[in-house]
């Protein structure tokens, strides 16, 4: 089958379009100023909670203040764990803006009136009837059961929602070139990701990434798992040697998420790994095997890391004869009775 016929590839490349456009809605919006909560929640279920994962630990970053990722069943069934009294902003991240889970927790949180709530998806659908301020971003949503341009997007919106926040105007302006930045990288290493993806030689893949890389190592391995039915995992960089590493042979690929402040720490787990025979793949804003040279600042450019790893996720699937826009036993969306 032509590859341009599968949905998934269609939506991976497309997506810096929805990151244009999640980039002028959250600028567009109105938000609160970080100062004014003494904790946000990031919520959501499965890649959204991933993409909670690394929108908590930016903010955090950035503003200085409290945040935590809490995945949207945990949010609804056991809250005490979660909210304390404090001023809380919530922060309600999904697709279909109808995954029952994370619309349930968000009608509790407003019913016991915790907070502010901030939704961000890609469609204009219940739970963005739940909340304060909507950031809805149309162009990415999907017709594939994986989300890839979905996710993509809606983390553009929360990296520029945590920037504003923290008043950084100087990255918000900054990353208006990831559009641009992000077409470069995929019309170069496209082939590179294929030649990974289709080698049935590796059975086993494993994502590394620390700090606000780790929700974005989380939701690439869940792309290989959910898209190729492969042996992955994703690790923070100095926790793959305490254990993990002894899965590394001459059929695993380890990709790492390298930083601009920990890089030599973190390219150093990836030499070792080599040494153990895996093969290695760095991705960096310089000297890597796929480089960004994009000039956007650390902080920002995260959504980068993405399209590649995607793309190599999806060359896999064709190349086990599986079909990526319906991995098995899968819902674009989750709903539950309660």
């Amino acid at each position: 089958m032509n590859i341009e016929t599968y949905h998934t590839y269609n939506e991976i490349k497309s997506q810096t379009q929805a990151w244009a456009q999640a980039l002028d809605v959250t600028n567009a919006s109105s938000l609160p100023n970080a100062g004014g909560y003494d904790m946000v929640v990031f919520t959501g279920c499965g890649s959204t909670y991933y993409l909670s994962l690394a929108a908590a630990a930016l903010y955090q970053e950035l503003t200085g203040c409290a945040a935590r990722a809490v995945p949207g069943g945990e949010l609804l069934l056991n809250s005490k764990s979660v909210l304390t009294h404090e001023k809380t902003l919530l922060v309600a991240i999904s697709r279909s803006g109808t995954t029952t889970e994370t619309v349930k927790a968000v009608e509790k949180f407003r019913a016991e009136k915790r907070g502010d709530v901030v939704v961000i998806s890609n469609y204009d659908e219940i739970l963005s009837r739940n909340a304060d301020i909507n950031i809805i971003i149309p162009k990415g949503q999907e017709e594939s059961v994986a989300q890839t341009r979905s996710f993509a997007s809606m983390y553009v919106a929360v990296t520029a929602l945590c920037a504003r926040m923290a008043g950084r105007d100087d990255l918000v302006d900054a990353m208006g070139k990831l559009p641009e930045a992000g077409n470069w990288v995929i019309g170069k290493y496209e082939l590179f990701a294929k030649s990974l993806g289709e080698n049935m030689g590796f059975d086993r893949f494993y994502f590394l990434g620390s700090s606000t890389r780790y929700g974005l190592a989380c939701e690439v391995n869940l792309k290989m798992k959910e898209m190729t039915l492969t042996h992955s995992e994703p690790f923070h960089f100095l926790e793959f040697r305490h254990g993990p590493m002894s899965m590394v042979n001459q059929n695993a690929v380890v990709v790492g998420m390298l930083s601009d402040a920990n890089r030599v720490h973190e390219a150093k787990v990836l030499t070792e790994m080599s040494a153990l025979g895996g093969t290695v793949v760095a991705l960096a804003e310089s000297d890597a095997d796929i480089p960004f040279e994009s000039g956007i600042p650390d902080s920002v450019r995260g959504v980068l890391y993405l399209p590649v790893l995607q793309l190599m996720a999806f060359y896999r699937s064709v190349a086990k004869g599986l079909n990526p826009d319906r991995p098995n036993h899968l819902t674009a969306v989750v709903k539950l009775e309660f």
